[in-house]
């Protein structure tokens, strides 16, 4: 049996310019992400072992990556897999809200923010609107089930995925047949370099854990908790 580990990219450039980046914080996150594999999930001889690291072409899953990696030793050269990439939120708010939104720099603004992108995502995956420059959520939901595809009937081992909280909240949909409206639920409120672990058989996968931050439960490392 395999075991797929979902890792959501570290906090990025909210109500920035270029969103696409991770901050600070997002790269540390992602370096005590690794330390924490490193010391509790490595195997006897010393090397924690995944048969593959599979990413977003996303600029900020690459550096979440490459963090990680830092933090936990590893050499592999990650597969980039475009069904791995979040939906474009501007595009989706500006379906329902073609007036431009000032830059959510207060509580008030960030609800919102999210207020709208729940409507926005409703209407997408009930196909209402086809946002500029995005798939059909249709599209959207057959390049995540191609990489879970890929890797159950690919691998045996240990498989590491960094991506952003609509494919991991899509997968576990997917593998649980939950509603659009649970998906979202679950998308929303998905944390930076959260893990999600999912363990599967060449005919299925199952959901062992969800959004879990195990490595930022220190008292040391708990301010770090973010969710954008």
């Amino acid at each position: 049996m395999g075991h797929l580990y979902l890792v959501r990219h570290g906090q990025a450039s909210f109500g920035a310019d270029d969103y696409d980046q991770l901050s600070d914080l997002g790269r540390l996150q992602g370096q005590r992400l690794g330390a924490y594999w490193r010391e509790h999930l490595a195997v006897p001889d010393g090397e924690l072992k995944f048969d593959t690291v599979l990413i977003g072409s996303l600029k900020r899953h690459r550096q979440t990556w490459e963090a990680m990696a830092i933090g936990a030793g590893l050499q592999h050269t990650p597969e980039v897999w475009p069904g791995l990439d979040e939906y474009d939120s501007h595009a989706l708010i500006e379906c329902i809200h073609p007036e431009p939104l000032a830059k959510p720099d207060s509580p008030e603004m960030h609800r919102e923010h999210f207020r709208l992108l729940r409507t926005a995502l409703q209407k997408w995956m009930q196909g209402q609107t086809q946002p500029r420059g995005m798939p059909s959520y249709a599209d959207f939901v057959a390049g995540v089930n191609g990489v879970l595809d890929h890797v159950r009937t690919t691998h045996t081992g240990n498989v590491l995925v960094v991506s952003s909280g609509g494919p991991i909240s899509t997968a576990v949909g997917q593998v649980l047949g939950t509603t659009g409206e649970t998906t979202i639920e679950m998308n929303l409120r998905i944390r930076n370099t959260s893990v999600t672990e999912l363990v599967f058989t060449p005919k299925r996968h199952m959901l062992l854990s969800y959004n879990t931050l195990a490595h930022l439960e220190t008292a040391q490392h708990r301010d770090w908790v973010t969710y954008a």
